[in-house]
């Protein structure tokens, strides 16, 4: 009995402030993460100027664990998750020295991103789908990669090498704007909007209400891919 509750107790210690120094060094590295965001759409918006003021850019800080910026007609959502994952057992990082050597290094914090377009929250088209673009995880150490569409996901997956930076930082908001911005809005197939509700119907003079998202009802296989 003394030799569970000692074991009980070891493995309290040792993953609860293991787990709290990975969500620790998420949080540092999400804040920073939101300093670069700022930093980029004032760039990106002082860099097109008033060559079209139709086209909006903006930055906007959504308290603690989210950050929303807008370029164009797309908005991405960074959104940092408060609880603390370990690598999928099957994952080919286990086989690495650095996670045979201390288990524990596999013990991550995790940001999302996700891809909305702008007019789904201008006209509060609430139905309106997103995409997640990439994920970014982040351990004890600061050594990170990240899973994602195209560049997303062979630009950041050396998690064993890799650290938080704020160079990094920066190449990674420009990666997800880049990859949004190819992302494009593509028609859903007849079949699927030829029916429509007269509450449809009816709400259309002020939101529209049928269903939209860049890649709805249709399967791009280049896009599919997601590495890491």
């Amino acid at each position: 009995m003394e030799e569970s509750k000692d074991r009980m107790l070891k493995l309290i210690r040792e993953r609860a402030v293991v787990k709290q120094d990975v969500y620790d060094e998420t949080l540092r590295t999400f804040t920073e993460l939101k300093e670069v965001l700022k930093e980029c759409v004032e760039e990106i918006s002082d860099s097109f100027g008033h060559d079209d003021d139709r086209v909006e850019f903006y930055y906007k800080d959504k308290g603690t664990f989210e950050a929303e910026v807008k370029i164009a007609g797309d908005v991405l959502i960074f959104h940092m998750h408060t609880n603390v994952f370990q690598f999928d057992r099957s994952h080919s990082l286990w086989k690495s020295s650095y996670l045979q050597e201390d288990e524990l290094n596999g013990y991550v914090g995790l940001v999302n991103v996700y891809n909305f377009l702008a007019d789904s929250f201008k006209y509060q088209r609430l139905h309106d789908r997103g995409y997640m673009i990439g994920r970014m995880f982040v351990n004890r150490e600061g050594h990170f990669m990240v899973q994602g569409k195209r560049q997303l996901g062979y630009m950041f997956n050396d998690f064993i090498n890799s650290k938080v930076s704020r160079e990094e930082l920066r190449k990674f908001v420009h990666a997800s704007i880049v990859y949004t911005l190819g992302f494009d809005l593509y028609a859903p197939p007849f079949q699927q909007v030829q029916e429509v509700t007269i509450q449809q119907i009816q709400a259309m003079s002020s939101h529209l209400q049928i269903v939209t998202g860049k890649r709805l009802g249709f399967k791009f296989s280049f896009d599919d891919d997601v590495e890491g």
